[in-house]
């Protein structure tokens, strides 16, 4: 491998001492920021990673809630609960963990959450206000690859990227957190002609497509920075309690593209996480928004 690595797990540890620090200032001027996830149902990887928001949390010196509603509760039900996160001072930060049961329906959900305290940044005000410019909560994942490209290349001004995916989690609010830093943005698809000569022309590739290792490097131009947002499970043989093994794997072909690149992100401990160390600094900018204190430097947008 020939490519710098871009350590999200190390960066992502840094960011978290960083919240921890701006959360013991804001605390000092009488305000606590609190953070509510409410989760429907029991998906086994919703539940885990709903354990990891709580206890990283709590890391960080803030007001963390879990609500929990079973997996057939209503849409009422689930609207009733973000109504009273909504009217809650206590919360800064409401996510409702995603995906929801097929009878739930989820954008109406997500816009019910007052957008003040949207810390997934889906609500469709923040995604109209970062479409035009203005100061929105922004998704956490694009801010997290945005945060480990201005790390690593420093200003973003000039320099040609393609964003592979064209997702409202991911693919456009990536794209247009780069066209703020002043980058030329390209958002390709499953429907680009020709993708990989468009791919080529990248000083940034951020692949967000959700296919395993489509993105090679023949695909790749020679020293761009290659953020893989992928998160693919494949087989990988069988454990000796006869269950399949699994391993994760990324949206690029990591060894041939590492071959190539000047720097990329593993898969994983690259992007993945990034995104739970930019919830928590999305929760500490809401509760200095809604307190008038100054915003923490470096973690937003």
């Amino acid at each position: 491998m020939t490519a710098t690595l871009i350590d999200g797990r190390a960066f992502a540890a840094r960011i978290h001492a960083r919240v921890a620090e701006e959360v013991a200032r804001v605390k000092r001027a009488g305000v606590t920021p609190g953070l509510a996830v409410v989760l429907v149902g029991e998906d086994p990887a919703s539940a885990v990673y709903v354990r990891s928001k709580g206890k990283r949390t709590h890391e960080a010196g803030m007001h963390s809630e879990e609500h929990r509603l079973p997996a057939d509760a209503s849409q009422t039900a689930l609207m009733e609960t973000v109504a009273r996160l909504n009217a809650d001072p206590a919360i800064h930060g409401i996510l409702v963990q995603l995906p929801l049961p097929t009878h739930l329906d989820a954008d109406a959900v997500i816009n019910a959450i007052d957008p003040a305290k949207d810390v997934d940044g889906f609500h469709i005000s923040n995604v109209g206000l970062l479409g035009s410019g203005q100061k929105a909560m922004v998704p956490c994942t694009p801010l997290g690859c945005l945060m480990m490209l201005r790390e690593h290349l420093g200003s973003l001004s000039g320099r040609e990227a393609v964003v592979i995916g064209r997702s409202n989690i991911v693919g456009k609010p990536m794209a247009q957190l780069l066209l703020r830093d002043s980058a030329t943005v390209t958002i390709a698809h499953s429907r680009t002609r020709d993708l990989p000569a468009v791919v080529r022309r990248a000083d940034i590739v951020v692949a967000a497509v959700g296919r395993p290792g489509m993105v090679t490097g023949d695909w790749i131009k020679p020293g761009a920075t290659v953020i893989d947002v992928g998160i693919n499970r494949m087989p990988a043989g069988v454990k000796d309690d006869g269950t399949l093994r699994t391993r994760l794997v990324g949206d690029c072909d990591f060894d041939s593209c590492a071959a190539v690149a000047g720097a990329i992100t593993p898969v994983p401990g690259g992007v993945g996480p990034m995104t739970i160390a930019c919830l928590l600094a999305n929760t500490l900018t809401a509760c200095c928004r809604a307190h008038g204190l100054a915003e923490p430097e470096g973690l937003t947008a």
